[in-house]
């Protein structure tokens, strides 16, 4: 029984695997982005570019919990490379808050 009919290109295309991958970039990018202007120092006040990468982190979760229903019944292996690409690109976002104690 071939339960891998569609690759991981054809369900990469679709939104609710794009969208989470996508969110997780633009955190990404939003926490790289504030870093090279302001420097990596703490402020006492959370400013709009935290707020925004809480509110893309958190966004995200049920997106994930969506695709992970819909599509690893349908296609485990390919589901499971989705969702593991998914997982980098969260924890490529994660790591200058952490490290950077931002």
């Amino acid at each position: 029984m071939n339960r891998d009919p569609l690759t991981f290109s054809a369900i990469l295309k679709y939104p609710s695997a794009l969208l989470p991958v996508a969110m997780s970039l633009a955190a990404l990018a939003l926490v790289l982005g504030r870093i090279a202007i302001f420097d990596a120092a703490r402020e006492p006040d959370e400013g709009a570019a935290a707020h925004l990468w809480q509110m893309l982190m958190a966004g995200q979760l049920p997106l994930l919990l969506f695709f992970a229903i819909k599509w690893l019944p349908r296609t485990l292996r390919p589901a499971l490379f989705v969702i593991a690409l998914q997982a980098g690109a969260s924890l490529a976002s994660l790591a200058p808050v952490y490290f950077c104690h931002l």
